[in-house]
C-alpha cells in the first residue's frame, strides 16, 4: 500500500551527528515539526532552529514552499533565519579583517535565500552595508598597498551581498544616498579596480538606473560615456557585457530630447568601431547575454530614427523643399536658374518634367509625397543621403529609368518613400528591444551611417529586380514583396558585413527566389482530389503518433530553462526532463548551463505524471501575473507555461525558445492525453504528411487521379466461362 500523499520520507542532517531518517507530515505545522527534530538531538529553543535543503542553494523550508520537499530529499538543521540574520548583521562589524571578510562572504552567500534576506533587512541590513561601501571601507584604503587582495574581496563581498538582497526586490533603489551613488561610480571610474568590485559595481548602476527615474538623473551626473569606454577594450566579456548594460540602461531612460544628444557622444567615442573591434570582432565567442546586450544597443540606435519617420514634411517649408531641389541638381546636373529666366509656365512645366522622371507621385508638388508617416521625413533623408554618398548610383538610377518607356520605368521616389518604410518594418524601428531576444547583426556595427547604407544597397537592388522582373508600375507591389524577401533571407544569414550583404542579395536573384519559391510549393503542394484527401486522413493518425512519440522522447532527453530573475546576467538555472518509462518528471537546480544531458540522479526533485491536472500557458501562468516588466514582456508570455498539480501547486516554466516552448507544452500534453495543438505540431504534420504522401504516390507520378472511382463495368452475359490454371 503506498504512503499517505502527505507523508514524505526524508534525511535530516545536523553536524557531529549522524543523519536521521525521517517522515515528515506536511499537514503538521512546520514549527512542530522543527521541535521533533530538536528534540532528537536533546536541542532546546527550537524556535531557534530552522530547516534548509541541503544542496548548494541552502534555501530555508517555509510554510510557503514546504510542498517542494519530494520523498528522499536531504534536508539540514541549522540556526533560524533570524538567529543567522543577527550573527551576521554582529560579525560584519567586527575590528577583525578577517573575521569582518569571512562574515561578509558568508553574507554573500546566504543573502541569495529570500527567507533570510527579508530577516536581514529588518534589522536594517541594508543601510548598515550602503553605511559599509560610503565610509567604512576607507578606513581600510590605506591598508590597499599592503592588502590589496584582502581589501578587494572585502568590497567585493560587500556589494555582492547588497546586489543579492536588492534582488528579491522587497526595498526600493529610490532610498539611497547620493554619497553611496558617488561611491559605486568611483569603483567604475577607476582606471584600475579589482574585477568582481567593477562587475559588481556596474551591475547596481544598471540596476538603479533602470529602477528609478531619479537616480537615472543622479547616475548619469556621476558617470561619463568616455569613463566606461575603456572597460570595453578589455578582454574580460563579462565587463564588456556590463558595460554596454549600463551604457543602454542610460540610453533607455534617457528623455527623448538628449537621446540624439548623447547618440552624437557616444559617435565622437567612437563606441561603434569599439565594440566592433574589442567585442565582435574579438576571438572570445560571443555569449547569449552579450548577444542580447548588442541586441539591445542596435534596436535604441534604429530607434533613434522614429523621430524622422514620424514627422511629415511641412510642404510651406522651404528648408524641406531645397532638399527636393538638391535632388533634382545632383540628378539632372542642373543649377537653380534666376527668377527671370523664362517664364514661370515654363520652369513649372520643366519642375514638373523632372520630378516625373525622380519618380515622384505628385508631379507638380512632390513635397506632399512626404506627408505620409511613416516613413515620413526619413525617406527624404534616406534619397539625400544615396544622392551625395553614392551619387553615380544616383544618377544611373535616375536616368535609366527616365529614358524606359512610360510603363516599364521603376520610380525612384515612390520606391524609396515605400523602401524606408519597409526597412523600419523590419528592424521594428520605434518598438521596445524584446527581453528574451539575442538577435543583433554584426553589419550594422561596421559603419556609422548603417541605416543609410543599408537603404543604398536596398534601393539599387530593388532597382535590379525591377529589371529582372520587366515589372510595369501595376506591378509595383509585387516586386516590394520579392524585394522584401530578398533582403530577409540575406539577413538571416547574418553577415558580418555591409559588403557580405551586399554580396548575398547578389547571389539571391529574382531567378534565385523563384526557384527558392517553386522548391518550397513543391514541398508544401496539397493534393485536393477525393482519394487523395482520403489517404491523408488514413495517414494522419500514424504520422500523428510519430510526432508523439518524438516530443515524449525530448522530454526523456530533458531541457535547461532559466529561473525568472529580474538580473538576466546572473541566470540560475534549472533542468527537467521525463523519466524513460514517462512516468515521472525529474527536477532540480544547476549552477550553470549544461553542456549535455543530466542524469537522472542529479536531480533531485520529483513529480509523478499521474499527479499533473493541466497544463497552463501564457498570461494564466501564476508567475506571468506577478509584478515585474520581465514579466510583462509579451516574448516572455509567449514562452511561460506552468503545470498544475496536486492541491493548486504549480510548476513554472519559461521556454529557452518558441521550438522548446512546443515541444514541452505537446508533450505534457500527450502525458494527459489530450490533443497536441501547437503551431510545432502543425508545421511537423504538414511536413511528414506531404512527405508520406509523395512517397505513397510515387508511382502514379504523371497519372491524372480521377475526381471519382472509375465505373463498376456491368454484369457478363452469362457466367458460362472457366479459366484452367492447369
Amino acid at each position: 500500500m503506498p504512503p499517505p500523499a502527505d507523508i514524505v520520507k526524508v534525511a535530516i542532517e545536523w553536524p557531529g551527528a549522524f543523519p536521521r531518517l525521517m517522515e515528515i507530515d506536511q499537514k503538521k505545522p512546520l514549527s512542530a515539526i522543527i521541535k521533533e527534530v530538536c528534540e532528537g538531538w536533546s536541542l532546546g529553543n527550537h524556535e531557534n532552529f530552522a530547516l534548509q535543503i541541503a544542496d548548494a542553494t541552502s534555501f530555508y523550508i517555509t510554510e510557503k514552499n514546504r510542498n517542494d520537499i519530494k520523498n528522499g530529499s536531504i534536508l539540514r538543521l541549522t540556526t533560524s533565519p533570524y538567529q543567522t540574520a543577527l550573527q551576521l548583521h554582529e560579525r560584519i562589524q567586527s575590528s577583525s579583517m578577517d573575521a569582518k571578510l569571512e562574515a561578509l562572504k558568508d553574507l554573500a552567500n546566504a543573502s541569495r535565500d529570500i527567507t533570510f534576506a527579508q530577516e536581514f533587512i529588518n534589522l536594517d541590513g541594508i543601510s548598515l552595508l550602503t553605511q559599509m561601501v560610503e565610509s567604512g571601507t576607507e578606513r581600510y584604503q590605506k591598508l590597499q598597498k599592503i592588502m590589496k587582495p584582502c581589501f578587494g574581496d572585502l568590497l567585493s563581498f560587500t556589494l555582492t551581498a547588497f546586489v543579492e538582497l536588492m534582488d528579491h526586490g522587497i526595498v526600493s533603489w529610490d532610498t539611497f544616498s547620493v554619497a553611496f551613488i558617488k561611491k559605486i561610480a568611483s569603483y567604475v571610474n577607476k582606471s584600475a579596480m579589482d574585477t568582481a568590485v567593477l562587475q559588481r559595481s556596474l551591475a547596481i548602476l544598471e540596476s538603479m538606473v533602470l529602477n528609478s527615474q531619479d537616480l537615472y538623473h543622479k547616475v548619469a551626473q556621476e558617470i561619463t560615456i568616455g569613463q566606461l569606454i575603456p572597460h570595453l577594450q578589455g578582454t574580460d566579456q563579462d565587463i564588456q557585457t556590463y558595460t554596454i548594460a549600463v551604457i543602454n540602461a542610460l540610453f533607455l531612460k534617457a528623455p527623448e530630447e538628449k537621446r540624439q544628444e548623447m547618440a552624437h557622444i557616444l559617435a565622437q567615442k567612437q563606441l561603434r568601431s569599439i565594440i566592433l573591434t574589442n567585442v565582435i570582432r574579438s576571438t572570445i565567442p560571443i555569449n547569449d547575454e552579450m548577444a542580447h546586450q548588442l541586441y539591445v544597443l542596435q534596436v535604441l540606435t534604429f530607434n533613434l530614427l522614429e523621430d524622422r519617420m514620424m514627422t511629415k514634411m511641412d510642404p510651406q517649408d522651404q528648408a524641406q523643399r531645397d532638399i527636393i531641389f538638391e535632388l533634382r541638381r545632383i540628378a539632372f546636373d542642373v543649377e537653380c536658374e534666376p527668377n527671370n529666366s523664362g517664364s514661370m509656365e515654363k520652369r513649372k512645366s520643366m519642375y514638373t518634367r523632372d520630378y516625373k522622371k525622380l519618380g515622384f507621385i505628385n508631379h507638380v508638388n512632390p513635397a506632399v509625397d512626404f506627408t505620409q508617416i511613416p516613413p515620413g521625413m526619413l525617406a527624404l533623408d534616406n534619397m539625400l543621403y544615396f544622392a551625395r554618398h553614392h551619387q553615380d548610383a544616383y544618377i544611373r538610377i535616375v536616368l535609366e529609368n527616365s529614358s524606359r518607356e512610360d510603363k516599364h520605368e521603376c520610380p525612384f521616389g515612390r520606391s524609396s518613400i515605400e523602401l524606408t518604410k519597409m526597412l523600419c518594418e523590419i528592424l521594428k524601428v520605434g518598438e521596445l528591444p524584446s527581453e528574451n531576444c539575442h538577435d543583433f547583426h554584426p553589419m550594422f556595427f561596421t559603419h556609422d551611417r548603417s541605416f543609410e547604407e543599408f537603404f543604398c544597397i536596398s534601393i539599387q537592388l530593388l532597382n535590379k529586380t525591377w529589371k529582372e522582373m520587366r515589372a510595369t508600375s501595376e506591378d509595383f507591389n509585387k516586386v516590394m514583396q520579392v524585394v522584401r524577401e530578398q533582403i530577409m533571407r540575406a539577413l538571416t544569414l547574418k553577415p558580418n558585413s555591409l559588403d557580405q550583404f551586399k554580396s548575398r542579395l547578389q547571389n539571391l536573384s529574382y531567378t534565385e527566389i523563384l526557384k527558392i519559391r517553386q522548391s518550397e510549393r513543391m514541398n508544401q503542394e496539397d493534393f485536393q482530389s477525393r482519394p487523395i484527401l482520403e489517404l491523408r486522413e488514413k495517414i494522419q493518425p500514424e504520422i500523428m503518433e510519430l510526432i508523439k512519440q518524438q516530443r515524449l522522447n525530448r522530454l526523456c532527453e530533458g531541457t535547461c530553462f532559466r529561473k525568472i530573475s529580474s538580473r538576466r546576467r546572473q541566470d540560475k538555472f534549472w533542468y527537467c526532463r521525463l523519466s524513460p518509462n514517462h512516468k515521472v518528471l525529474h527536477y532540480g537546480d544547476l549552477e550553470e548551463s549544461p553542456q549535455g544531458e543530466v542524469p537522472h540522479d542529479s536531480l533531485q526533485d520529483k513529480l509523478p505524471v499521474a499527479d499533473i491536472k493541466a497544463v497552463i500557458t501564457g498570461k494564466d501562468c501564476p508567475h506571468m501575473k506577478e509584478k515585474g516588466a520581465l514579466k510583462q514582456n509579451k516574448e516572455v508570455l509567449e514562452l511561460a507555461f506552468s503545470v498544475l498539480y496536486e492541491s493548486d501547486e504549480y510548476l513554472n516554466f519559461i521556454a529557452p525558445d518558441k521550438r522548446e516552448y512546443c515541444v514541452w507544452t505537446d508533450g505534457l500534453n500527450a502525458l494527459l492525453g489530450k490533443e497536441m495543438t501547437s503551431d510545432y505540431t502543425k508545421s511537423d504534420m504538414d511536413t511528414l504528411l506531404s512527405m508520406e504522401m509523395k512517397l505513397r504516390l510515387l508511382d502514379l507520378e504523371n497519372i491524372q487521379i480521377p475526381e471519382a472511382p472509375p465505373p463498376i463495368p456491368k454484369e457478363p452475359s452469362n457466367y458460362d466461362f472457366v479459366y484452367d490454371c492447369n
